[in-house]
């Protein structure tokens, strides 16, 4: 479960993609136009020190994107050349926000979903000491291939950034969708979603052997 707060954040994450999307290299629609959120998600941190967010946004007209982000209270060493930027959270204070796709926090995380079908955290607040569940914007679905566990990252992945965007670690290369497609995944090991008028599934990222 994903606890959040009810606090601001300066700058926020929108105003953080609106500065570092248009130097990605799989950035598509119009530099400095606004950018919009369309739906997201949360994986659980087992450890619960990572904030992991994955957001689906729209730069002006362009296509949808997808963002994975994660969020720490410390930076994470020699993972400069990833760094988003850092905010100001009103209830946790200074958080170093990364691109998902070069954290191994994110990287097992993705890994369970896409192998073991580890689902979506559960979004909730708390109010007056009881829980409230925030709804889901939108539904993932990962696969369960084989037997086996899925790796538990450790180290800072290889990453070729891309449209399809390489993430190697512990044996595995995880491919992730910068542009989710309605294409098939050249693997049965994926990850899938909807959202509110996007009602047929989507490939978000798949794995295969590495």
């Amino acid at each position: 479960m994903a606890l959040l707060h009810r606090a601001e954040l300066r700058p926020t994450k929108l105003e953080l993609l609106t500065a570092w999307l248009p130097g990605r290299p799989w950035f598509a629609g119009t530099a400095g136009a606004d950018v919009t959120r369309v739906a997201g998600w949360r994986f659980d941190d087992p450890a619960g020190e990572v904030g992991i967010e994955t957001m689906l946004v729209r730069v002006g007209e362009g296509p949808v994107l997808q963002v994975p982000l994660t969020y720490r209270g410390a930076p994470l060493p020699g993972a400069d050349r990833w760094l988003v930027g850092t905010t100001e959270h009103s209830v946790l204070g200074p958080r170093w926000v990364y691109d998902g796709s070069a954290d191994p926090v994110y990287a097992s995380a993705l890994a369970a979903a896409v192998l073991a079908g580890v689902g979506q955290a559960e979004e909730y607040f708390e109010v007056d000491g009881r829980r409230e569940v925030r709804p889901p914007s939108m539904t993932v679905t990962g696969s369960r291939v084989g037997g086996a566990e899925p790796p538990v990252v450790d180290a800072l992945p290889e990453v070729v950034d891309g449209d399809l965007t390489l993430i190697s670690a512990e044996g595995i290369e995880l491919v992730l969708a910068r542009r989710p497609a309605t294409a098939a995944a050249p693997s049965e090991a994926r990850l899938t979603g909807t959202w509110p008028g996007q009602e047929s599934a989507l490939v978000l990222a798949y794995a295969t052997a590495h």
